[in-house]
């Protein structure tokens, strides 16, 4: 029973006894285990040699993988470089630019190889270092490492654990004064030995090679002239959205302010009761005021408007189409884009046309957007075209971003700083998100806006009895318009729509049921024409 119990405390003594004489090889690893010798030697010419003796155990397979492209300080990279590397046993290894691995079977091993860019110039000395051991995919029972220099070392600092921890080896020295011996007992997977040693100037020349680093990481990073260049837009987006608001505040306070009803029942000379719009506004051009697009409902209230002022005559045919004939010339007192769609409808020769037929022929509605959108700015309600405005603003931001992302792309790939190619993309997608709200009313256009908000109060308010009999179907006629362009068309049929024919629209049995038809047919008629947004109506 004394002898089994000797057995089996004597290889603890044998550890014991080796740590305290300073015996790097007297520790022998466990059997089952993996463990390696490392011999590191020196040349003169600054390449360090490495001999590797790893033991595998049967049944086992390991891997080492060595990065050879290390961080060693803000934007710096520290490179190796790995030649002659072989593997004499049951095993291989290869070599990349960025990598060193190997791969060895059950057995003994011995890798050998040559590494270059391990001195560095420290201060007033020289600093020889790498990673004796880690990368590797298994547990070592032990890892002993030898290191001869062709003079004097000065100091050691071997660590070992995680990549990054400071936690020191098991035991490090210097050992004859020649060179270094040191141990790490149980290394987990993924954990390494750094080996560095000191040594006096002009020992070997120093030969390592440091880079800045190209990561994307770095290129992202934020640096002083990064945090500038993002400070410096954030003030940029802060001013342009002060002028925005200086812009368009005119706007905001028309839209937020309380409007009642106004009055645009006035009596003429004879004491008549008749329609006057505020500020002169025509039907189509309400709608573009308000929303800053020209679109189909536009149009659709210009024709109407065409066919209240005696321009146009309208006339329901064979139950599911209508007639429009031409009444009156189209003359100077009508506006540039009420003349285009006067053409549009009835070009020179043509004095009547159905819509079926205006369907089949799709009639080009480019003439009359543009003459809109000159109308409003020839009426002072807008400064420049509102589609123009947006137009430049967004191809101005587009074109702003796509420079910031190939900018950011350079920069990651040379001097980084990448964020201020960054900055300058999102600052252009910024802008070409809000060249929508890029085209500005005047002040007359921000108070035709709020006058629109009144018109379409008295849309809602008026009532029969308001309107001498003798007036009200010129009164109904001439409003009908804008409640088409505003979205009041129901609310003003059910109030005042006649139940026999108009002066303008041709005999029907009942006013209120085809006039909604017609417009629905109208509006499918234009929006297939194109060039114009598809919109029933505008809401102010």
């Amino acid at each position: 029973m004394l002898r089994n119990w000797g057995a089996a405390i004597a290889p603890v003594l044998m550890v014991m006894l080796a740590g305290a004489t300073g015996g790097v090889a007297a520790a022998q690893p466990l059997p089952g285990t993996v463990s390696t010798e490392v011999r590191m030697k020196l040349e003169r010419d600054s390449r360090l040699s490495v001999t590797e003796t790893v033991t595998v155990p049967d049944g086992k397979t390991v891997k080492r993988s060595v990065p050879l492209r290390l961080a060693v300080g803000n934007d710096l990279d520290r490179l190796f470089k790995i030649s002659d590397a072989k593997v004499d046993g049951k095993g291989s290894a290869t070599v990349t630019d960025d990598r060193f691995e190997v791969s060895l079977d059950a057995g003994k091993s011995t890798v050998s190889y040559v590494v270059e860019g391990a001195v560095a110039k420290v201060g007033d000395a020289l600093e020889l270092r790498w990673q004796a051991a880690g990368g590797w995919d298994t547990e070592l029972d032990k890892v002993a490492i030898t290191v001869s220099t062709p003079d004097s070392p000065t100091s050691v600092n071997c660590l070992a654990g995680p990549v990054g921890s400071s936690q020191p080896c098991t035991s490090a020295d210097l050992a004859d004064g020649r060179g270094v011996r040191a141990q790490e007992i149980k290394l987990s997977p993924g954990e390494r030995v750094d080996i560095a040693i000191g040594m006096s100037a002009g020992v070997v020349p120093a030969n390592a090679v440091v880079i800045e680093n190209s990561s994307l990481a770095a290129a992202f990073a934020l640096t002083p002239i990064s945090a500038a260049v993002l400070g410096g837009l954030l003030l940029l987006l802060l001013g342009g959205v002060v002028l925005l608001w200086y812009l368009r505040g005119r706007d905001a306070a028309a839209l937020a302010s309380e409007v009642g009803p106004i009055n645009v029942l006035v009596r003429d000379q004879s004491g008549r009761v008749a329609f006057a719009s505020p500020d002169g506004v025509l039907p189509g051009q309400v709608g573009t005021v308000v929303d800053e697009h020209v679109d189909v409902v536009d149009v659709t209230a210009t024709v109407i408007d065409l066919a209240v002022r005696n321009y146009l005559w309208i006339s329901e045919v064979d139950g599911h189409d209508w007639r429009i004939v031409r009444r009156n010339p189209a003359d100077d007192a009508l506006s540039g884009y009420e003349r285009a769609v006067y053409r549009a409808l009835l070009p020179d020769g043509v004095d009547a046309v159905t819509l079926s037929e205006l369907r089949a022929r799709r009639v080009d509605l480019a003439e009359v957007r543009d003459e809109l959108y000159a109308d409003v700015v020839e009426k002072r309600w807008f400064v420049r075209r509102p589609d123009s405005e947006r137009s430049l603003f967004w191809w101005v931001g587009i074109v702003i971003a796509v420079l910031g992302l190939a900018g950011t792309v350079v920069l990651a790939l040379t001097i980084g700083n990448a964020l201020f190619g960054l900055a300058v993309a999102v600052g252009g997608a910024a802008l070409a998100f809000g060249a929508r709200s890029m085209p500005a009313r005047t002040k007359r256009g921000s108070a035709l806006l709020e006058h629109v908000r009144g018109l379409r109060g008295y849309l809602h308010g008026v009532a029969p009895n308001d309107i001498p009999e003798d007036d009200r179907e010129l009164v109904f006629s001439r409003s009908l318009p804008y409640a088409v362009v505003l979205g009041e068309t129901e609310r003003w049929l059910s109030t005042f729509a006649p139940h026999s024919s108009l002066y303008w629209y041709g005999e029907t049995g009942e006013f209120a049921r085809s006039f909604p038809a017609f417009l629905g047919a109208l509006d499918g008629v234009l929006a297939q024409a194109g060039h114009l947004r598809s919109l029933r109506a505008a809401n102010p």
